[in-house]
């Protein structure tokens, strides 16, 4: 008896509050204190198999860098060769399973993180990261869940997605992964994205080299021991770290190397990009070039703006996870009115932010990621400090004594153009500007030509002739746009996430879109019953 499969219409999952007295808050903080409590060797993991090859370096807290969580095995060129071997031989049978077989592999694995393996992800994130309990749930539970139920959903919609057929032919479209392998490189700042890059391109049936950031192995390692426990099949995901030039500089290389999938900074992108144009004609196809990278994403205020809600958006939109998101709000543009009105309360409220540990739940953020991300950070708050055309209003300092921190940091910039208007900083350092009131239709076209990224903006007005014109002045500036509320927090399923311009291809994780380009499509037509002679009736004699 025939009959039609149907993936689970998904729903995303809901975020736990973690307060005080919640069974959660209990058994994260038991998880918190064991896993702190070890270090955890994380070996190369290649055709499923653990390799260990006594090249070790180590993991740390970013908010305690003198405690050690775990030390890492890093590949050389043997492992890095085995690595890309093993994929493509777990492509022999995995480009073949039926697609709901894979699927049911990831609808499993999300299961098991809604359940047992939460807390797993949720503390290896905070000690590894540095990220806040909320911060880690959105994140590490939440988001992860949400990219392995909605892919699944949205894989199905398009193997459904099927020709029409004329009378005694049928047409259908086969959804082939791409052949050959595909690169995953992910960055430490989220692990849900750890999580979707290699497993979106293996659940449309290819099968990845994953390199995640160093400084999120630990979250990294156990991600791939979840969606091994869920069942993934040795080989089709193979997880390595060592050196960056090195696996990259073998992978594009290589003659079956069909795509990447990243997440990283704008110069990296462009120089993976220039190497693959160099390589193009070695490929066995044109490889697929998927990639989110740099942003300075911005806020921009209508003089109808609602000052609270202005001032919320700012904080969380700053400073939440040490403005280290891709999506932070770091330029603002502020009508002279409204900042009269949200001047002291703003700065009042960023002085009041408490950072340190990520442990002690009182804590809004933990610290910046590692040492040269520090230093970075701070060179730009000194640069501004000494700068005739800025003045720091709040923050300004750091500490990485113990840990990593920075305060959060408001610069006000007399001109709109200065360098931390314009630069990505990647921390806890937003940079205003105050216009005139009067003024609205330019600074729409000063957002709009400021840099060179394209990732999320919103504007805040209550006036809808303004939201109006601003929507349609600031269509190319931002692939994530919000309306009265903070450019970050995208959820899987409901703003789909990427940017264009110098913030990559916009390719939307956590849409069928991002999907669809893992796979390359096979028309097949099939006659039941072929012509069985050439000639057309128009060749006939009248």
């Amino acid at each position: 008896m025939s009959r039609k499969i149907a993936v689970p219409a998904p729903v995303n999952e809901p975020v736990l509050g973690y307060a005080p007295g919640s069974p959660e808050r209990k058994e994260l903080k038991e998880k918190l204190d064991r896993m702190a409590s070890q270090v955890v060797d994380i070996p190369l993991i290649i055709g499923g198999d653990e390799i260990r090859t006594g090249d070790t370096d180590t993991v740390v807290m970013p908010h305690r860098h003198g405690h050690v969580l775990a030390k890492f095995h890093k590949a050389g060129p043997e492992e890095i060769r085995r690595a890309i071997e093993a994929a493509r031989e777990a492509w022999r049978e995995w480009a073949f399973w039926p697609w709901e077989d894979r699927v049911a592999v990831f609808l499993r694995a999300a299961e098991l993180l809604s359940g047992p393996w939460r807390q797993v992800l949720n503390a290896a994130t905070m000690l590894g990261q540095s990220k806040t309990a909320h911060q880690a749930e959105i994140d590490s539970a939440c988001e992860v869940i949400d990219f392995f139920r909605f892919n699944a959903y949205f894989a199905q919609a398009i193997y459904e997605d099927q020709p029409v057929s004329s009378r005694g032919v049928w047409n259908w479209m086969e959804y082939r992964p791409l052949e050959g392998f595909v690169y995953a490189i992910t960055p430490f700042n989220f692990t849900a994205i750890g999580a979707n890059l290699p497993s979106s391109p293996a659940l449309m049936g290819n099968v990845v080299v994953w390199k995640p950031a160093r400084t999120a192995l630990l979250s990294g390692y156990y991600t791939y021991k979840l969606l091994e426990a869920a069942g993934l099949p040795p080989g089709v995901i193979n997880f390595i770290t060592g050196s960056s030039s090195e696996i990259t500089r073998q992978i594009l290389s290589h003659p079956d190397f069909a795509g990447v999938h990243f997440t990283g900074s704008t110069p990296v992108f462009n120089s993976m990009w220039k190497v693959v144009g160099e390589n193009v004609g070695r490929y066995r196809n044109y490889p697929r070039l998927v990639g989110e990278t740099g942003g300075k994403d911005f806020i921009l205020a209508h003089p109808s703006a609602d000052p609270e809600a202005l001032v919320t958006a700012i904080l969380r939109g700053g400073f939440e996870y040490q403005g280290q998101k891709c999506s932070a709000a770091s330029r603002l543009y502020l009508p002279e009115g409204l900042w009269g009105e949200i001047r002291d309360p703003l700065i009042r409220q960023t002085e009041g932010i408490a950072v340190g540990d990520v442990r002690d739940f009182r804590n809004f953020m933990g610290a910046v990621i590692d040492k040269p991300a520090f230093d970075k950070i701070m060179g730009y708050i000194e640069r501004a400090r000494s700068s005739a055309d800025a003045e720091i209003l709040a923050g300004g300092t750091g500490d990485d004594s113990q840990g990593y921190f920075i305060r959060p940091t408001l610069i006000q910039a007399r001109k709109p153009d200065i360098e931390s208007m314009c630069d990505e900083i990647f921390g806890p350092v937003v940079t205003l500007y105050v216009y005139p009131d009067h003024q609205w239709s330019e600074i729409l076209k000063v957002v709009d030509q400021t840099g060179i990224y394209a990732l999320t903006g919103s504007i805040f007005a209550r006036d809808r002739k303004a939201i109006l014109e601003a929507t349609a002045a600031l269509r190319y500036a931002a692939g994530n746009f919000y309306i009265n509320d903070k450019p970050t927090g995208a959820v899987v399923g409901q703003q789909p996430f990427g940017g264009a311009r110098a913030s990559g291809t916009n390719d939307k994780a956590g849409s069928k879109l991002n999907l669809l380009r893992w796979v390359s499509a096979r028309s097949v037509k099939e006659t039941f019953a072929p012509p069985q002679d050439y000639r057309y009736p128009f060749l006939e004699e009248a």
